[in-house]
């Protein structure tokens, strides 16, 4: 079964003015977009456009509720195992990380006995779900900080600003100084990031050493950033620790548990497990609980979590983080789509027909589809660019 969808962009602060509408060949607007939210999760289910094909259900999650096994292929599904979503960022998003799935279950677990509602504002575990998730840039440019860096890095990074504080910010020298030593090597990470979101003896005065160096010295764009939009947060300091990545417009990066991030902006595909556990760190007004964040990092040095998709035939491309029961399939053009559960497909560019065994349906730009299981597998052909969300059995 095909069914179509839609929602409406949620406007966070964050978020880029018409951005979504524009990427999916809507009206102009001037309304804030940050996400299009597109699956069964609670906090924003989509709309079904019409509802007497669901037996009157008028979105996913009540669809789901009532009628399992035909929705998702499994009578025992209580929502859809993944969430797909249009994100558009005008300025940084919040400084975060996402649980392991035993955390999160322990988490909401322990909310829920102490009696936080859901929407509660310091709560921290919205649902009991881990929330790995891949983001593929379809602007011509997407930038993010992704996980922590080797200090020799950060070290270098330091250093430079120490050189331009020679020149201009003499005063800055000395919090400057105190940092490097602070980070030796790479086993100082985790206490100088716990120095730095605790607001440590020291922190705020490096917070406005870096602010007053970046504000004219060249290069250190995004601290630049920062500094303007989150003034006197520590964040600023700490996102020298971190990968700072651009993607090209089709890359992608893949944050698993314990990854911190924060993307600075542009327009991606996002897809996830359907959770929204967020434990922030900074560069929000939101609910930041550092103890719970400090919980969940994972401080090791890695390289940067780029995610290569598989490339099964020319135009076709699979994004499948290891780990993960989801994946996220681009179409250029025709090819084939094996499905082992439910799929959204959603249409950026040009049109695409989708067939499977029981009917088939047409894609334009901005049409997005919810496809029961029981499609089988689909036969796609078009052109322009096409991403569907489903799952890997």
């Amino acid at each position: 079964m095909f069914v179509a969808i839609t929602n409406t962009p949620r406007d966070y602060a964050w978020g880029s003015s018409g951005a979504i509408s524009e990427l999916l060949g809507a009206p102009a607007t001037d309304a804030v977009e940050a996400e299009l939210w597109l699956g069964a999760h609670h906090g924003s289910p989509s709309r079904i456009l019409d509802p007497t094909a669901t037996d009157g259900a008028g979105d996913l999650a009540q669809w789901i509720a009532a009628d399992p096994a035909t929705a998702t292929g499994d009578e025992d599904a209580a929502t859809l195992p993944f969430l797909l979503k249009v994100l558009a960022a005008r300025s940084p998003l919040s400084l975060q990380a996402h649980p392991t799935p035993e955390q999160a279950a322990a988490g909401f677990a322990r909310e829920d006995a102490a009696g936080i509602p859901i929407d509660a504002a310091h709560r921290n575990y919205k649902d009991p779900y881990a929330k790995p998730e891949l983001i593929l840039a379809v602007s011509e440019e997407f930038g993010a900080l992704c996980g922590f860096r080797p200090a020799a890095e950060s070290r270098r990074a330091i250093a430079r600003l120490l050189e331009l504080a020679e020149q201009s910010e003499p005063d800055a020298r000395g919090p400057l100084t105190d940092w490097l030593e602070r980070l030796s090597g790479d086993d100082s990470i985790q206490s100088v990031f716990e120095w730095l979101i605790s607001r440590g003896e020291g922190v705020d005065e490096l917070v406005a050493a870096v602010a007053r160096v970046v504000a004219t010295g060249p290069g250190f764009a995004t601290q630049r950033t920062i500094a303007e939009t989150y003034p006197g947060d520590p964040g600023l300091v700490i996102s020298l620790l971190l990968h700072e990545v651009t993607l090209a417009k089709g890359e992608a990066l893949f944050l698993p548990a314990g990854n911190i991030h924060a993307y600075l902006h542009g327009v991606g595909i996002e897809l996830m497990s359907s959770s929204d556990n967020v434990l922030r760190g900074g560069l929000t007004p939101k609910h930041v609980d550092v103890a719970e964040l400090l919980s969940v990092l994972d401080f090791r040095p890695l390289p940067a979590p780029y995610l290569v998709p598989e490339v099964p035939v020319p135009d076709v491309r699979v994004f499948h983080p290891e780990g993960t029961d989801f994946e996220l399939v681009e179409f250029e053009a025709s090819g084939l789509l094996p499905l082992d559960g439910p799929a959204i497909a959603l249409c950026l560019e040009g049109s695409f027909e989708l067939t499977g065994g029981l009917g088939s349906a047409m894609l334009s730009r901005g049409d997005v589809l919810y496809i029961t299981p029981d499609e089988g597998d689909l036969a796609v052909g078009g052109t322009g660019q096409l991403v569907v969300a489903t799952v890997v059995g």
